[in-house]
C-alpha cells in the first residue's frame, strides 16, 4: 500500500513539474515576441496605427520629390523647383491634379473589379508595415509601449502573405480592363512577383536560423552584438535583388514596359484609381526596405559606435525612430540610384536569372547556414581550436574550408568557360555553309558561299536549277517584247 502511495505521489509531482514547464515555455522561448504590449490599451493601438499611416504618407510625398531631384542631378537637370521651397510641394500638386482629373472607365471593363483592384493594392501595402518595429519601448500618454503596432511568432511570414495578396490587385487590374495589353502586363507582373517572392522567402530563412525566431522584435533584439548583414551577407544580396523585382522598379519594371505594353496593367486607369497604384508602389518600397532594415541592419538599433556612447543613451526611446528612418532612406536612395543608372532588362533574362540562379543558390546557402549553425551548437562534436583568444569549433572551420575550396573550383570552371566562349567567338567563320544545317534557313555572312544541300525535300538553290533559270530568261524576254 505504501508503495502505491509513493508511486502516486511521484506521478503527481512529475505531472505538476511538467505542467509548470509547459506553462513557462512560451514566456521564455525565443519564438515568443520580445515586444511587451501589456501596457498598451486599445485606443493607444489606434493612435500608433494613425502615426504609422501618417509616417508612410509623408514619406511617400517626400520620396517622390526626392526621386525627381536625385535623378535630375544625375541627368544634369534641376528637377522640380517651382511649387514650394526647392519644389517640395510638387508632389502635393500632382496629387491634387489626380483628384481633379476626369475618371474614365472603359466600355468593356468589369466595373466592380476595375475599381476593386486599386483598392486591394492601396490597402495591402499599409498592412504589411504593422509588424515592423520602428523603435524600442517609448512613453506615450503615460504608457510604456513598443513603437510597433503588432507582433507575433510568425510576423515575417505575415508580411510575405500580405505581399502575396497584393499581387491580386495587379492581376485583377489587367483582367478587368478589357484590353489585351493590360492583361499581358498583369500576367507578366504576377509571374514576376510570385517568382521573386520564392527567392525572397528563402533569403530570410538564414536570418531565422541565426535568430531562432520569426518575430520581428526578437530578430532585432538578436542583432544587439552583430547585424545579420555580416553573417548572412549572401541572403542580404539576394534580398536586395528580390525586393527590387517585387516592387516592379527599374531595372525590373517589366510590368510597365512602355515600349511593348504601353503602360502595363494600369494602362486604362486614370485619376485617383491610377494614383492608388502609384501610392501602392511607393508604400511597397518602404515596406520591403523596412523589412530589410529589420532583418539585416539591426532594425531601430543605433550603429555600433553610437550605441556605446554613455551606456547606450542614443539606443533607447524615440532615438530608435531616427536610426530606423536613416537606414530606411538608405534603401530608398538605392531604389532611386538604380532607376537613374540601369536600363530595363529583358523579361526572359530576368525570369531565367530568378529561377536558374537565385532560387537554387539560395537553397544551397540555406543548407550551408544550417550546417554552420549546427556546428556552432556542437551537434557535430565538441572539438575546437583557440585562435586569438576565441574558441572556434573544428566542424565550423571544416565547413568554411569546404566552401572556400568549392568557390575556387567554381571560379576555375567559370574562367575556363569564359575562355572557351572567347575562343569560339574569335574563330573564323567557315567559307562555305549549309543553309539548312540547323533546321532553319540561315543567310550567309559577308564573304561566305552557300553549299548545295543534299537534304531530301529541300528546294534547290537558284543557281543550281536550270529549269528555273530558263524560265526566268523566258519571262524576262517576254517582258522586253511587251515593252518593245
Amino acid at each position: 500500500m505504501s508503495t502505491l502511495l509513493t508511486l502516486q505521489h511521484a506521478t503527481a509531482t512529475f505531472a505538476d513539474t511538467a505542467l509548470a514547464g509547459i506553462q513557462a515555455l512560451p514566456a521564455e522561448g525565443k519564438d515568443n515576441p520580445r515586444a511587451d504590449f501589456s501596457d498598451t490599451p486599445w485606443w493607444l493601438s489606434l493612435v500608433k496605427a494613425l502615426l504609422i499611416f501618417v509616417y508612410l504618407l509623408l514619406s511617400t510625398l517626400l520620396v517622390i520629390w526626392f526621386e525627381r531631384r536625385v535623378i535630375g542631378r544625375m541627368q544634369q537637370r534641376p528637377g522640380p523647383n517651382r511649387n514650394g521651397p526647392f519644389g517640395l510641394l510638387q508632389t502635393l500638386a500632382d496629387g491634387m491634379k489626380s483628384m481633379l482629373k476626369e475618371d474614365n472607365t472603359p466600355a468593356k471593363a468589369d466595373k466592380f473589379v476595375f475599381t476593386l483592384a486599386p483598392l486591394i493594392t492601396a490597402t495591402m501595402c499599409f498592412i504589411g508595415f504593422a509588424i515592423i518595429p520602428l523603435a524600442g519601448e517609448v512613453s506615450m500618454f503615460g504608457h510604456r509601449t513598443p513603437l510597433q503596432l503588432a507582433d507575433s511568432s510568425i510576423a515575417v511570414l505575415f508580411v510575405l502573405a500580405i505581399a502575396g495578396i497584393g499581387i491580386y490587385g495587379v492581376v485583377l487590374a489587367g483582367w478587368s480592363s478589357g484590353s489585351p495589353y493590360p492583361l499581358m502586363g498583369g500576367l507578366r507582373s504576377s509571374a514576376q512577383m510570385i517568382s521573386y517572392e520564392i527567392a525572397m522567402g528563402l533569403s530570410l530563412v538564414a536570418v531565422f536560423l541565426y535568430s531562432g525566431s520569426m518575430s520581428t522584435s526578437q530578430i532585432v533584439g538578436a542583432q544587439s552584438n552583430v547585424w545579420y548583414i555580416i553573417p548572412a551577407f549572401f541572403s542580404f544580396f539576394v534580398y536586395v535583388i528580390t525586393m527590387v523585382g517585387e516592387t516592379n522598379r527599374l531595372p525590373f519594371d517589366l510590368a510597365e514596359g512602355e515600349g511593348e505594353l504601353t503602360g502595363g496593367f494600369h494602362t486604362e486607369y486614370g485619376s485617383m484609381r491610377f494614383a492608388m497604384f502609384f501610392l501602392g508602389e511607393y508604400i511597397n518600397m518602404f515596406t520591403v526596405a523596412a523589412l530589410a532594415t529589420t532583418m539585416f541592419l539591426g532594425g531601430w538599433q543605433a550603429p555600433p559606435g553610437i550605441a556605446a556612447i554613455n551606456d547606450g543613451m542614443f539606443n533607447e526611446g524615440w532615438w530608435g525612430l531616427l536610426w530606423f528612418t536613416i537606414k530606411l532612406w538608405m534603401f530608398m536612395f538605392v531604389f532611386v540610384w538604380l532607376r537613374g543608372s540601369l536600363p530595363r532588362t529583358r523579361y526572359d533574362q530576368f525570369m531565367r536569372f530568378g529561377w536558374k540562379f537565385l532560387i537554387p543558390a539560395t537553397l544551397g546557402w540555406v543548407v550551408l547556414v544550417a550546417f554552420f549553425r549546427g556546428a556552432q551548437n556542437g551537434w557535430f562534436g565538441d572539438a575546437a581550436l583557440e585562435i586569438a583568444g576565441r574558441r572556434f569549433p573544428v566542424s565550423s572551420l571544416a565547413i568554411v574550408a569546404l566552401v572556400a575550396v568549392a568557390a575556387l573550383i567554381f571560379g576555375w570552371w567559370w574562367d575556363n568557360r569564359a575562355l572557351a566562349r572567347e575562343a569560339a567567338a574569335a574563330a573564323a567563320p567557315p567559307e562555305e555553309i549549309d543553309p539548312y544545317a540547323g533546321g532553319f534557313v540561315v543567310p550567309p555572312l559577308p564573304g561566305q558561299t552557300l553549299r548545295e544541300t543534299a537534304r531530301v525535300g529541300a528546294p534547290a538553290l537558284p543557281e543550281a536549277d536550270p529549269v528555273r533559270e530558263a524560265g526566268s530568261d523566258t519571262a524576262s524576254s517576254d517582258k522586253e517584247a511587251t515593252r518593245g
